[in-house]
Formats: structure tokens, C-alpha cells, sequence
């Protein structure tokens, strides 16, 4: 691996499992230390907590703690961590939830969870990030939105209205914070193989359908958004504020 983060320090929301596990690992093999925020500890897949992982298996130090990003103060906690590794150069608003649902019969509470989650914890997690970030002389905070970030979807409105509030933000963000240093990214997965994707409860032949409408011809893994990540929080994006980075195999700009 390259030292492309070496001396950086990364928080990475929901980063126990999924895409934020395999963020973070690639983060750590490539110099950063690591900050895993996320309700749980135990991966929901198999395998060790992700901080014993980084630890276990590269050169860089890593912490975790429980964290509900909708909770501000758990995010408070978080930031104040990262100061312990020399305070928080990246910032990764990957935590996130899924839920399919009938449009009608969305209530006001499940409507309110969904977007304290998915965008009032990248929210304040990002200006929590940014004050630091101010006082080190900038840095880069890459929020994982989704398609549905760029095209509705019936099946689940509420999930599309969060996204899409995510990738406004970073474009707001990025028009902030850009003169203070800081560069504000999102990316935006298409399907990818996780315990999220399984909550769609999607069956084979409609999987089958889906795997044929992408040109890459496969569902997206973990990694292939945390390379993405990695080119964005390093020196290589340097010029690069503000931007839509799709991962999705091709599918949203080829149908």
C-alpha cells in the first residue's frame, strides 16, 4: 500500500461494518489513524471489531467509539477523540439507514429518524469536524450519499429526500468551507454488497434484473467506494471541492 494519508488523522461514521469497515481499513493501510464511530462494535458481517483489524493488520493506530451521529454530543465525543491521534484531518459521513416503505403510509416519526441519521448527523458532524479543521489549516470531509441521491425512487421516498439533502450539503459546504481549506466531496454508490443491501430484501430474479442493467455487469463491493474515498481525503483531489463522484458501475448515466 502507498502512504497517500501517512500523518492524517480519519473519523469514519458507521464504520463497524460494510462500506464505513472497509473505509476505514483502507484508510489505515494507507498512513491515516482511524476513529470508528458507529452504534455497534461488532461488524455485522464476520470478523474482528474494525479497530482491532487496523491494529492487527497495519502500522496505524485506531479507536472506537460508540456513537449515534444523530446525537450530537456522541459526535462531540468522537471529534474530541480524534484529537488524541493530533485532531481530525478526514471526515467520512458514511453511517447511514435504509428502509423501504409504501410512500402513504410513512409516518412522521419513522419519516424523522431516517433524516436525523442521514442528514442531521452529517450535518453537525461536519461542523464539528470543520471548527478543527479551521484551527489545523483544512481538510477534507467526503459524505457517502447514494443514486437515490440523484434519481427517485418510489420504493423508498424518504431514503431518496435524505440523500439528496446529503449531496446539497456538500455542495453548500464545499462553497463554505473551500476558502477555509477544506474540501467537501460526496459519492454517490450504486448497489453494493452489504448488510444494507440485503434490508431491500431484494429476490434473485429481481437482482438478476438489476445486475444486467449494469454495464460493469456486478454489484459494487465495499472496496470500490473505499478507493474512491481514499482518492478523495488524499493530496490527489487537491483541486477536487464540491464534486458528485459516482460508483455505481455505470448504471444511473447508462439506463
Amino acid at each position: 500500500m502507498t502512504n497517500l494519508l501517512a500523518a492524517k488523522t480519519a473519523v469514519v461514521t458507521g464504520a463497524s461494518s460494510g462500506i464505513g469497515r472497509s473505509v476505514a481499513r483502507t484508510f489505515a493501510e494507507n498512513g491515516a489513524d482511524v476513529v470508528v464511530a458507529d452504534v455497534r462494535e461488532d461488524p455485522r458481517e464476520d470478523g474482528r471489531p474494525t479497530r482491532e483489524l487496523i491494529e492487527s493488520e497495519t502500522d496505524a493506530s485506531a479507536a472506537y467509539v460508540e456513537c449515534d451521529v444523530s446525537n450530537v454530543d456522541d459526535f462531540e465525543a468522537v471529534i474530541d477523540e480524534a484529537d488524541r491521534f493530533g485532531g481530525v484531518d478526514v471526515l467520512v459521513n458514511n453511517a447511514g439507514i435504509f428502509r423501504s416503505e409504501e410512500f402513504l403510509e410513512v409516518t412522521p416519526d419513522g419519516y424523522d429518524r431516517l433524516m436525523e441519521v442521514n442528514v442531521k448527523g452529517p450535518f453537525f458532524g461536519s461542523q464539528l469536524a470543520a471548527r478543527r479543521m479551521i484551527e489545523n489549516d483544512g481538510g477534507s470531509i467526503i459524505n457517502v450519499s447514494s443514486i437515490a441521491g440523484l434519481v427517485g425512487n418510489g420504493g423508498y421516498v424518504t431514503y431518496c429526500v435524505s440523500k439528496g439533502a446529503l449531496r446539497l450539503l456538500t455542495y453548500a459546504l464545499a462553497h463554505r468551507l473551500g476558502p477555509e481549506g477544506i474540501r467537501v466531496n460526496a459519492i454517490h454508490p450504486g448497489g453494493v454488497e452489504t448488510a444494507m443491501m440485503e434490508d431491500a430484501h431484494m429476490g434473485p430474479e429481481a437482482l438478476d434484473q438489476f445486475v444486467q442493467a449494469i454495464p460493469s455487469r456486478r454489484i459494487g463491493e465495499p472496496d470500490d467506494i473505499a478507493g474512491a474515498a481514499l482518492f478523495l481525503a488524499s493530496d490527489l483531489a487537491g483541486y477536487v471541492n464540491g464534486e458528485s463522484l459516482v460508483v455505481d458501475g455505470g448504471y444511473t448515466y447508462t439506463g
